[in-house]
């Protein structure tokens, strides 16, 4: 059984946290709006614990800076929560140590996907983890 929108939403945004650099950014982005897909990606890096309340507010002004959601309370806290179940699903890697990588974020219709990929440990031996939240509009 197909899902409408909610699949296609949770392929772009770990499409768009896998992207190597803005270019690579900009051509997915492009490419998704012919299907009628928004996305959006920022990078992020720092200690876990502190940054968590940090990655959330990434997530939602990008969102709202590529015109993936309103200004308004409900859209906002798509995101937000979005952000918070892919964060809870690193969480168990992360506690202690820092993380760094790409938040990917995009919306088909009322989908809203929200991907965490991040390298997760100290100097060069770090673990690799991918978290993925959605919610609906």
């Amino acid at each position: 059984m197909e899902i409408p929108g909610s699949k296609e939403a949770s392929r772009a945004a770990l499409r768009m946290a896998l992207t190597r650099n803005r270019e690579d950014e900009r051509e997915l982005k492009t490419e998704m709006q012919k299907h009628g897909i928004l996305a959006a990606a920022v990078d992020y890096g720092g200690e876990f614990i502190p940054s968590i309340t940090r990655i959330i507010e990434r997530a939602v002004v990008a969102a709202k800076r590529e015109g993936l959601i309103k200004d308004s309370h409900g859209e906002e806290g798509a995101v937000a929560g979005a952000a918070r179940e892919a964060l809870s699903q690193i969480m168990p890697k992360a506690l202690g140590l820092n993380v760094g990588g790409k938040i990917g974020i995009s919306r088909n219709q009322d989908h809203i996907c929200v991907a965490l990929f991040f390298g997760i440990g100290l100097l060069h031996l770090n673990e690799v983890a991918i978290g993925l939240g959605h919610r609906v509009v």
